[in-house]
This record gives structure tokens, sequence and C-alpha cells, in this order.
């Protein structure tokens, strides 16, 4: 055989073992298991937030054992529990209650098995390995920003009324939250340009158990009864997130806001659910926090890819988020702020949702 014919004979060897090649590469990762909890189905982001995570691993072959704990925290400890007997190599936990898992984690320890702590950090517990989340503080400041510009905070003189809600008190994200809307509302609340009429501005006091739109809508009611019987406007109301906003919209309508004749107060929120986009379209809530549960699900897959290739997981943060024990390796992604006037561009545009979404 001539020397060109041997080299072609070679090439196309080649070129006919590449796709063998290529499909050996994940040969093996459906040995890898990955234990994913979530919360909760009560709040959109969480479904999205499985789907897109899930989708990602699967395409790479690994095995995903999915868990959705219905806002049960006995049950998503037993759902952890029995998947660290059945045996895995990673556990993504989207906490219900951040504070209750030590026991559990140190059992996922006992069989060296990595955790991640996915947008909820988990406290009191020296074997949380990684998190990954959205920078939380910014959550909150994004939200206290805008009543800020659209009160026209540092020109009027006011006095504008809130009334401040706050997030789950077993979810460690909610401090950051409150925090971030604080060091922003915070000066306004002193001096007085701002007033809560109920006096309810505490966290703690503020707080609304796992985010249940239920309970806002009954603290709504109570508000609405108690202070603002005798024609006093209520501007603004600080809404951690979606869920909450819709109870109180819920309330509000109930009290005879309809937007026209009674104009709803500004509410915040976060998450950018369907529902709460609609509302901001028809001027019932004002503003929403956009974290994409795409970047979160991008980033927690190649983390764990990185760990089951035995490679150094990429963080961005290794000084913020301490869970009472120790500094959790994290990674934060950026969350935008959504209004009327953007949620074209950032929601439909980026592929988030369609049109057809939010106007069906």
């Amino acid at each position: 055989m001539k020397k060109s014919n041997k080299i072609t004979a070679l090439l196309l060897c080649a070129a006919l073992l590449l796709p063998l090649i290529a499909g050996c590469a994940n040969v093996g990762n459906e040995s890898k298991v990955i234990g994913l909890f979530m919360p909760s189905k009560n709040e959109p982001r969480w479904i999205q937030d499985s789907d897109s995570l899930m989708r990602q691993l699967q395409n790479k072959e690994y095995r995903v054992e999915p868990r959705n704990a219905e806002d049960d925290v006995e049950l998503q400890i037993r759902q952890i529990e029995e998947m660290i007997e059945k045996g895995c190599d990673i556990l993504v936990i989207a906490a219900i209650d951040s504070t209750q898992l030590q026991a559990t984690l140190q059992r996922a320890a006992d069989k060296k098995i990595t955790v991640i702590a996915y947008d909820r950090l988990i406290m009191d517990s020296p074997h949380v390995d990684y998190y990954v989340t959205f920078d939380n503080f910014e959550v909150g400041r994004l939200q206290g920003e805008y009543l800020e510009k659209a009160l026209d905070l540092p020109n009027s003189n006011g006095p504008f009324h809130i009334e401040v809600f706050a997030g789950s008190p077993t979810d460690n994200n909610a401090i950051f939250f409150y925090d971030g809307a604080m060091s922003v509302l915070g000066p306004y609340l002193d001096s007085g340009k701002l007033i809560v009429k109920s006096g309810q501005v505490e966290r703690v006091e503020v707080a609304t158990q796992d985010w249940l739109p239920s309970l806002a809508k009954e603290r709504m009611a109570g508000l609405l009864n108690t202070y603002y019987q005798n024609g006093t406007e209520l501007h603004a109301i600080l809404s951690p997130n979606d869920a909450v906003a819709m109870g109180i919209i819920e309330t509000l309508k109930d009290f005879g806001f309809d937007g026209d004749e009674k104009p709803f107060p500004l509410i915040t929120g976060q998450d950018s659910d369907i529902a709460n986009i609609r509302a901001i379209l028809a001027g019932e809530q004002a503003m929403t926090v956009f974290k994409d549960t795409r970047t979160l699900a991008d980033r927690t897959f190649r983390m764990i890819d990185d760990i089951l290739l035995n490679k150094s997981a990429e963080t961005n943060d290794s000084k913020t988020y301490h869970n009472n024990l120790k500094i959790v390796p994290t990674y934060i992604c950026k969350p935008v702020m959504v209004d009327a006037e953007n949620y074209k561009r950032t929601l439909i545009d980026s592929g988030y949702y369609e049109m057809a979404d939010i106007m069906d």
C-alpha cells in the first residue's frame, strides 16, 4: 500500500472511532447518583429549579433522584435520610428549615457524601461542603432601592406610610433579604420620612412562616383593619417575595383596592412568578426581583460535575456565608430588578418565559 493510501486509511479509522470515543465520555456516569431535594411545589420557582437541574444532569447521564417535601420538614428529613441509606454521591438540598439538618448531615458525612446547599444555606452543621445561591443581600437592596426611587425619598418631604413583611424565620436567606432592604430604607425610617403605622418593623415580628401567602393575607387584613380604616393612605409594602406579595394583593382587593379609584400601594417581590408578572402589568404589584433559575441550576450542575470528576469546584465567595460553624464556599449569582418597563427584555427576550405564558 502506498504511503498516501495508508494515511487516508488511518484518517478514515480515526473518523469512524470519534463517535465511539465521544459516546464513551459518559460511560459510568449512570452509576453516579445525585439526590435532589426541593422544599415545595407551592412556589413555581422550585419546580423550574428542579426541572432545569435535572435536565442538565440527565443529559450527562447522571442518575438523579428528585424529591419534593411539600413544606413538611419531617418529610424532607426522612427523604434525605432514605437517600443516604440507599446510597448516593451528592445531596443537593434546598432546605425547608435550615436549622434542622445537623443529625442528617452527620449521617451523610459518615458515608462521605458531598452536600451542596441549594439557594438556602444549611445552618449549624460542619458538613455543608458548598453553597450555590444568588446575592441575597442584593435582592433586598434592589427592593429597597426601587421604593426609594419610586417615592423619590431623597427629594420628597414625606412622610410616606409603609408596612414591612419578611420571609420565613426558618430560611436563613430571609435575614439577608431583610437586611438588604433595610440598608436602603432604614435611614428614612429613622428620619421619619417613612412611617410604619403598625410599629411592626423588626424582622422577627414581621416574618411570614414558610413564606405562606395565606399568612401574609391574614396579617395584611389585620394591618388594614387596625391602622388604615380612617383614610390613612398606605403608600408602600415591602414584601420579600412573590408568594407573600400575592397574599397581600388578595387582601388589598378584598378591601376595595382596584388600581383605579383606589390605587394599590407599591408592592415589592422576588422570583418573577408568572402570576406576579401579570400583577405587575395590571398595576397591582410594582416590581419583582428576577433570579434566573437556569443560571443557578447551571452553576450547580458545573459544581456537581467537577466534584464527580475529582476537579476543584468553582466558587466565587469565601467570606460571606457563615452557617454558625464554618464559612461555606459559595458560588453567588446576580439578581435583576424587573418591573413593567423591562420585563419583556429581561424575561421574554432571554427565553425564560414566552409572551403567551404572561398573556394567557
